[in-house]
C-alpha cells in the first residue's frame, strides 16, 4: 500500500487524490477550528449580556473542549469503518447546526448547551490527520500531517482577530451589540456547510478509492478494521498511544486552553481593548501557519538519521521548551513581555503538536483511526484539566505556572516511548522504499519533503 501513497507534496496541485485530500483536509479543519472558537473573542460582550460569573465562564470554556474528548475517540474508529470523506462531510454539515444555533441562546444554560454541542466539531482534527496519514508515504507523512494540522489550527488565530472585526462591522451598521454577536455567528456556520459540500464532491478516502466501495469489491484496506470498536480496542492496548495522549494533552490541550482564555486574559490583566486583545491572542494561533508544519518537517528529517527514536526525543525536547516558556509567561506583569513569552512558548507548543502526529502513523498501522482518536482526545483532556485547574486555583497566572510544570512531566512521558527492533526495522524499510520511489519519480517536488 505504501507504494501508492504520495512520496512528495506537490503543494500547488489538485490533480491527484492525495493532494486534493491534503488541501481539503486543512481547509475543513481550518473552518471547523474557526467555528469552534468563533465565540471566544466575543465573550467580553456576551459576558455582559448574560451577566456571567467567573465560574460560569470557566464552565463554558470546559464545555467547549470537554465533549470533544468523546467525539475524538468515536470519530477515529469511524474513519476506519466508513472512510474520512463520508465522516468529514457529516461532521461539517451537522456541526454547523449548533454553531448557528448558539445565536438563539437566551440564557446561560442554553448558551452552555450550545457551546457543549459546538465542541463536537473539534473531532475534525482526527479526520484530518487520518486522511493525510493514509495518503502520504513515511518519508513525508510527518510533514503532511503537521502542515494540514497547523494550517487548520490557524483558524483559531484567525477567528480571534476576524470575529471582533465582524462584530464591529455589524455594530457599525447601527445594530445593537446583543444582536450583532448573534448575527456574526452565522458566518462560521455557513462556511462549514460550504466546505462540507466541497469535501463530498472532490474528496477521496485513499489513493485507490473510497473505503466502502473498495471493501465491497473485496480490496484490502491498510487500516484493516471493518469494525470501529476493533480498531479502538487494538489502539487501547498499546502503551505508546497513552504516552502520546499525555503529550498531546500537554501541547494541544494547552493550545486549546489559551485560545479560550487569551482574549479575556489580556483585557482583564493588561487592560487591552477587545480589538487589541483579539490581535494579541490571535498571534498565538497564527503561529500554527508554520510552527506545527516545522515540527513535522523536523521530525521527518531527524527520522532519516535517527529513525523512530529520533522522533520521540525531538518531541521530548519541544515539550521541555514549551513548559519553560509557560513558566515565564505566568510571571509577566506587563503586556509586551507577556506577548513575547506567549509567542515563545507558543512556538514550542505548535511544533510539539506537529511532532506528535508525525509519530502517530507509525504506532499501529492496523488501528490508525483508533490511535489517532485516542491521542487526539488526550489533547482535549489536557484542556479540560487546565479549565478545572483555573476553577480550583481561582488565579490564572498561578494556574499557568502549574501547567508549565505539568508540561515538563509530559516531556518525560514522551521520552519513555520505545519501539521494538523489529518494529523499527519494518518502518525503516517502508521509509527507505518511499525515499527510493520518490527519487525515481520525475515529478517529485522537494519543496516540502
Amino acid at each position: 500500500m505504501s507504494s501508492q501513497k504520495a512520496t512528495s507534496i506537490d503543494l500547488f496541485s489538485l490533480k491527484t487524490p492525495q493532494m486534493r485530500a491534503f488541501h481539503l483536509s486543512w481547509l475543513a479543519f481550518f473552518v471547523c477550528f474557526f467555528a469552534w472558537f468563533a465565540v471566544a473573542p466575543l465573550m467580553p460582550v456576551i459576558k455582559g449580556e448574560f451577566k456571567l460569573t467567573g465560574d460560569q465562564i470557566a464552565n463554558i470554556n470546559i464545555a467547549a473542549v470537554g465533549i470533544t474528548i468523546l467525539a475524538r475517540m468515536v470519530i477515529g474508529p469511524l474513519c476506519d469503518k466508513y472512510g474520512p470523506r463520508l465522516v468529514y462531510t457529516a461532521l461539517l454539515v451537522f456541526g454547523a447546526v449548533p454553531v448557528i444555533g448558539i445565536a438563539f441562546a437566551t440564557s446561560y444554560e442554553t448558551f452552555l448547551v450550545f457551546r457543549l454541542a459546538i465542541g463536537v466539531i473539534g473531532a475534525s482534527f482526527v479526520i484530518t490527520q487520518f486522511h493525510t496519514s493514509v495518503m502520504f508515504a513515511p518519508n513525508v507523512v510527518g510533514t503532511a500531517n503537521a502542515a494540514v494540522g497547523g494550517w487548520g489550527n490557524a483558524g483559531g488565530g484567525v477567528t480571534q482577530s476576524v470575529m471582533p472585526m465582524v462584530l464591529g462591522a455589524i455594530m457599525g451598521l447601527g445594530v445593537q451589540a446583543s444582536l450583532s454577536w448573534r448575527l456574526a455567528m452565522i458566518l462560521p456556520g455557513v462556511l462549514m456547510l460550504g466546505v462540507g459540500y466541497l469535501y463530498w464532491r472532490f474528496g477521496q478516502d485513499t489513493p485507490e478509492g473510497n473505503v466502502m466501495e473498495l471493501r465491497a469489491k473485496g480490496v484490502a484496506i491498510e487500516t484493516g478494521k471493518k469494525s470501529g470498536w476493533a480498531s479502538f480496542q487494538q489502539a487501547m492496548s498499546n502503551y505508546r498511544v497513552w504516552m502520546l495522549a499525555l503529550a498531546y494533552g500537554g501541547s494541544f490541550g494547552i493550545e486549546l486552553f489559551i485560545h479560550n482564555v487569551a482574549a479575556s486574559y489580556y483585557v482583564d490583566r493588561f487592560g487591552l481593548s477587545l480589538g487589541g486583545a483579539g490581535l494579541a491572542a490571535g498571534s498565538f494561533g497564527l503561529l500554527a501557519l508554520f510552527a506545527r508544519a516545522l515540527g513535522g518537517m523536523t521530525s521527518d528529517r531527524i527520522a532519516k538519521t535517527f529513525g523512530l527514536d529520533g522522533r520521540t526525543f525531538l518531541l521530548a525536547g519541544l515539550l521541555i521548551g514549551e513548559g519553560l516558556g509557560l513558566l515565564a509567561f505566568a510571571k509577566m506583569s506587563t503586556v509586551a513581555p507577556a506577548i513575547a513569552a506567549m509567542l515563545a512558548f507558543g512556538l514550542f507548543t505548535h511544533m510539539a503538536c506537529g511532532a506528535i502526529y508525525a509519530l502517530v502513523p507509525f504506532i499501529d498501522r492496523k488501528a490508525l483511526g483508533g490511535v489517532a482518536g485516542i491521542i487526539g482526545a488526550g489533547g482535549n483532556v489536557g484542556a479540560v484539566a487546565a479549565g478545572f485547574l483555573v476553577k480550583g486555583v481561582g488565579h490564572l497566572p498561578t494556574a499557568l505556572f502549574i501547567i508549565g510544570c505539568s508540561v515538563v512531566f509530559c516531556a518525560i512521558c514522551a521520552a519513555a516511548i520505545r519501539f521494538s527492533p523489529s518494529h523499527k526495522q519494518a518502518e525503516q524499510k517502508l521509509f527507505d522504499e518511499a525515499v527510493a520511489q520518490r527519487g525515481a519519480s520525475p515529478s517529485a517536488m522537494p519543496a516540502m519533503a
